[in-house]
């Protein structure tokens, strides 16, 4: 199976509207109805091979192909984008990151057989990276085939700008970056900074900037890197294909997510779609969703069996990835939940906070958007929504390394978060071996690393946040 083979994808209204479209174009809504677009593949083409050959070619292309088809999405070029020349691909190796067994965090949250696909381990410390490979090479193509793009743009609340201006970099294609001012962590800021995009700090929240980034793109000359751009779900639906993959094509019966802008949701359940489609497995897991009470639209309207949406004013939150009040990829997300018996749930602050102190304590060192999704987990394990005995992944979304005064903080400065109960302070000590002696063995006398279980917070009304005048 070499590229010569006749796949082929293109971008078509979610709505079924009429009419095709380039995936290298610069095209993100349906002319005709101004719903989002998706891409769409030849399933004729794809099915000409059977469930055991493409396999057998992702085992074969993870142990032996060179770059950049080894790595995690661009293994799967043909599910993909197989129209990008393999010369055109931007690519830092992303994906196929780890999926981890957490067996002592599974007991305190009350879940048997509970995993942890870790995607922050990838190249700039997200899964963004896996969309974003997917769209720059696409633009890098573009250019090639004569096309003007003076910049590729976006609007971030932290991890999309890192990602975005690390592989525009490698392609050698400016990027513009707009930020909420003041609402990321510096991490997050010194990415974009470091890998020279132009970086707005904006006197505005996310769904503002989003606004203005979609204002800009209205000039094909500026390339929208946002997720309402269909590509970025390219590259990021190859997650649940890679946690198939490592539990040898078994899906677990649950992938439990942080959502804000929800394009995961809908990426990694048109993942599964495509493998039971082409026969690679006989069923797809469910999807849990999970928002911080403050940034909480898909919540409020998974209430109403999503007969209703209404934007929020996102309000501060210590997971500020996902602190959206107008999600671009809404209509995608209830598609994506529908067609697997999905959930919604929320998380407070004190929740999150707490869970992501747990899941630290037996080394994952959490972002609190990972916080989020584990205490919506804790949740639903309460409510009986899951169950004890079903097989659960979590997909951590950032490294926590991006968030480290999440995890130390300031005791000194006021803050109106909580702090979470199962934190960790440095101990001062005396200079001498007496005393440090002393305080160790009171420090193992507390059994610091107790595993009592994590109990969330009684359940949250359902309309919090002011509602949004439309951002």
């Amino acid at each position: 199976m070499g590229e010569t083979q006749p796949f082929s994808s293109w971008l078509a209204c979610i709505r079924g509207c009429e009419g095709r479209f380039s995936v290298t174009g610069a095209q993100y809504r349906c002319p005709q109805c101004g719903g989002l677009l998706d891409v769409k593949h030849d399933l004729d083409a794809l099915r000409s091979h059977s469930a055991k050959q493409w396999r057998d070619l992702f085992l074969r292309r993870a142990a032996e192909a060179p770059w950049p088809m080894g790595g995690g999405v661009w293994s799967k070029k043909e599910w993909v984008l197989p129209e990008i020349d393999t010369e055109n691909i931007v690519s830092f190796g992303e994906g196929a990151t780890p999926l981890v067994p957490v067996e002592r965090l599974g007991r305190r949250l009350g879940v048997e057989d509970l995993w942890v696909k870790m995607c922050g381990t990838s190249h700039s410390g997200s899964f963004k990276d896996l969309g974003m490979t997917v769209l720059v090479s696409a633009v890098k193509q573009r250019i090639v085939d004569g096309n003007t793009v003076r910049a590729v743009i976006c609007a971030s609340s932290g991890d999309t700008s890192a990602a975005l201006a690390s592989y525009g970099a490698a392609a050698g294609i400016p990027t513009i970056v707009i930020l909420p001012k003041g609402k990321i962590s510096d991490a997050q800021l010194a990415q974009p900074l470091a890998c020279g995009a132009i970086v707005l700090g904006v006197d505005t929240d996310f769904d503002g900037c989003m606004e203005i980034v979609r204002d800009l793109a209205e000039d094909p000359a500026f390339y929208l890197a946002n997720s309402m751009n269909a590509l970025r779900l390219e590259g990021q639906k190859t997650v649940g294909v890679e946690i198939a993959q490592q539990f040898a094509w078994e899906p677990p019966d649950w992938i439990v997510l942080p959502c804000g802008n929800l394009g995961n949701v809908s990426a990694i359940a048109k993942g599964f779609s495509l493998m039971q489609t082409l026969g690679l497995i006989d069923r797809v897991p469910r999807i849990a969703a999970v928002q911080a009470e403050s940034a909480n639209p898909l919540y409020r309207s998974f209430l109403s069996d999503f007969r209703r949406f209404e934007p929020v004013h996102a309000a501060p939150t210590q997971a500020s990835a996902i602190r959206i009040g107008n999600p671009v990829s809404y209509e995608r997300a209830v598609r994506a939940l529908q067609q697997t018996n999905g959930v919604v749930v929320q998380a407070s602050e004190q929740d999150l906070a707490d869970a992501s102190a747990i899941a630290d304590r037996v080394g994952l060192y959490t972002c609190p958007q990972t916080g989020v999704a584990l205490a919506g987990l804790a949740r639903l394990v309460a409510k009986g929504t899951v169950r004890g005995s079903d097989q659960v992944v979590v997909v951590s979304t950032a490294h926590g390394l991006k968030f480290t005064s999440f995890k130390v903080g300031d005791p000194t400065v006021a803050h109106p978060f909580a702090s979470p109960r199962f934190g960790n302070r440095p101990l001062d000590v005396r200079g001498d071996s007496d005393a440090v002696r002393r305080t160790i063995g009171k420090q193992l006398a507390r059994s610091t690393h107790s595993e009592t279980a994590f109990h969330p917070e009684p359940s949250l009304p359902p309309n919090q946040g002011a509602p949004s005048g439309g951002a």
